[in-house]
């Protein structure tokens, strides 16, 4: 691989399970960082990325690469999106399962946004890919394996939550398997 992926690739995270799903999907090791850098509010995927992304490559001056992912709820407008991880954490998994199906309609899209900066561009110039997948929320958790929402995400297509696959399985189908896909295009 040539071009801003085939040197060292810093990857903008503190979530382990996030780590480990870019090294798997880029096919080699990364360096996974934790930065606590500013988030703008938004629910637009690609404009919280380009902040994030030009942020973090400030900090660190370093290129980056950034992800964020969420749900987007046709019922409540793409509510939560990029906020996903605020409204889940604030009622739990279970919590926000029973709130979705409590308004008739579990039909979600996850969705993961990747950015791409380096240190000193403007956020514009990013370099931004987008991945979803539609599918449904379960009634309640269910499956042991990935992260976050992954026990309440099922697929289209699919009876079995993300959590409820192997970790194989779920890398071939997901929102940020499909990300992955297009900013390798991209580059």
């Amino acid at each position: 691989m040539s071009g801003p992926l085939s040197s060292r690739i810093v990857v903008v995270t503190s979530n382990a399970g996030k780590a480990r799903e870019a090294a798997a999907l880029l096919g080699r090791d990364v360096d996974a960082r934790p930065l606590d850098v500013p988030e703008i509010q938004s629910l637009d995927f690609e404009a919280v990325v380009r902040a994030k992304a030009a942020a973090a490559a400030a900090l660190l001056g370093e290129t980056v690469l950034v992800e964020d992912s969420g749900l987007a709820l046709p019922a409540w407008g793409g509510y939560p999106g990029p906020l996903t991880k605020w409204a889940v954490t604030a009622v739990g998994e279970a919590g926000f399962a029973r709130l979705v199906h409590s308004w008739g309609d579990p039909r979600a899209e996850a969705v993961s946004a990747l950015g791409l900066a380096r240190p000193g561009e403007a956020p514009a110039a990013a370099i931004v890919a987008v991945g979803r997948i539609s599918g449904t929320l379960a009634p309640e958790p269910r499956g042991s394996n990935g992260f976050g929402w992954d026990v309440i995400f099922v697929p289209e297509g699919e009876s079995r939550t993300f959590a409820e696959m192997a970790p194989a399985e779920k890398n071939a189908i997901s929102h940020r398997a499909r990300a992955f896909a297009a900013l390798r295009l991209l580059l």
